[in-house]
């Protein structure tokens, strides 16, 4: 399977630049996820590659093969690409069967019925699909509509998946247990895929490597661990995982630690951008790293219980006090009043 390329990929709708020469590299058998806000250029990258979308420059190469070479003219059709393509709208057809729906594609190109019945049966098969042959799409459960769309576009063999937001029309509860489901099918036929998704729960869970795209460049790439562990900039901190954000000033340094003076506090945190004392920072904790203790100690901030929020497997508490609002977790309701939190040095990130 080979390696997909994209170079200096580059694309404007007017004076609006939606890519501002994005590179990346999908190696074979792996998946790489791109992750953003809306309008960030994610779909605009998979488009590219799929062709549906024409850059204005940059080249998208799989293998020994030019897809599209702005400088040379060269704009290979979607249909030559032996792409597979799953998109948020599954666009299954209401007046076929299941098994009509996946073979579509296949009749369109002459394949022979022997054939397609038997590369049909052998992917409904694989997706847990082979007793819904027969049934309509009205019939099916969302899951099962989105296992039939992933189908249609596996029984191309396709080089290189592409999905963009492949489970986002499923409730929470079935897109937890389906992207579990899609990292192992992924994995079982060690296939190539490019993801896109405003998820980042989704993007860890599937991905083997994350582009984090913000205004149509690339912020970060990393493994998901770099991605969410090592934010190498505030925007990346900010997006990623669930936070309590602090601002203030940086005050004495240490090394690459520096403490971060507010109105009534002052916690020590690592310093992730070049910043002097006396300048303004704000400093990011994710609300996990953030810890209810007994008393006063090194790192330690008193605040006010604001509310509590019981979310099944956690209380999420709220706690409040020197301009400060800060979340913490805990395994028991707490009464109200005065409670300590500890930030530890190495959490609170400063920037």
């Amino acid at each position: 399977m080979p390696e997909l390329i994209v170079e200096r990929l580059s694309k404007s709708y007017g004076s609006n630049a939606i890519l501002k020469g994005v590179s990346l590299r999908l190696a074979e058998g792996k998946v790489v996820a791109l992750l953003g806000h809306s309008g960030s250029g994610k779909t605009t990258i998979l488009r590219s590659v799929a062709g549906l979308e024409t850059p204005d420059d940059g080249r998208i190469v799989l293998g020994n093969d030019v897809f599209f070479d702005g400088a040379a003219a060269v704009d290979v059709p979607p249909a030559q690409r032996g792409l597979g393509l799953v998109f948020q709208s599954y666009a299954l057809g209401p007046n076929r069967t299941v098994f009509a729906n996946v073979a579509y594609g296949l009749r369109l190109r002459n394949n022979s019925d022997e054939e397609i019945r038997r590369r049909v049966t052998e992917v409904l098969e694989r997706l847990g699909l082979g007793l819904l042959g027969e049934r309509f799409p009205h019939q099916l459960s969302g899951g099962q509509q989105q296992r039939v769309a992933l189908a249609r576009a596996l029984v191309y063999q396709p080089r290189v998946l592409l999905l963009d937001e492949p489970l986002s029309n499923l409730d929470a509860k079935l897109r937890e247990e389906a992207r579990s489901w899609l990292r192992e099918l992924i994995t079982q036929i060690n296939i190539s895929a490019l993801y896109v998704t405003h998820d980042q729960v989704e993007a860890m869970a599937v991905a083997d490597r994350i582009l984090f795209l913000r205004d149509g460049q690339i912020e970060q790439e990393g493994s998901p661990q770099d991605i969410y562990e090592r934010p190498a900039t505030a925007v990346t901190a900010d997006f990623m995982g669930s936070n309590n954000v602090l601002a203030g000033r940086i005050g004495d340094g240490r090394g690459d630690h520096a403490r971060l003076d507010g109105e009534g506090w002052r916690l020590w945190g690592r310093l992730c951008a070049a910043r002097k004392a006396g300048e303004a920072s704000t400093g990011y904790v994710r609300v996990e790293r953030t810890r209810l203790v007994d008393g006063p100690g090194d790192n330690r901030l008193p605040l006010e219980l604001a509310t509590s929020l019981y979310l099944g497997e956690r209380w999420e508490h709220l706690l409040t006090g020197s301009g400060l609002r800060i979340r913490a977790w805990g395994t028991t309701a707490l009464p109200r009043g005065r409670h300590w939190i500890e930030i530890a040095a190495d959490d609170l990130w400063l920037y």
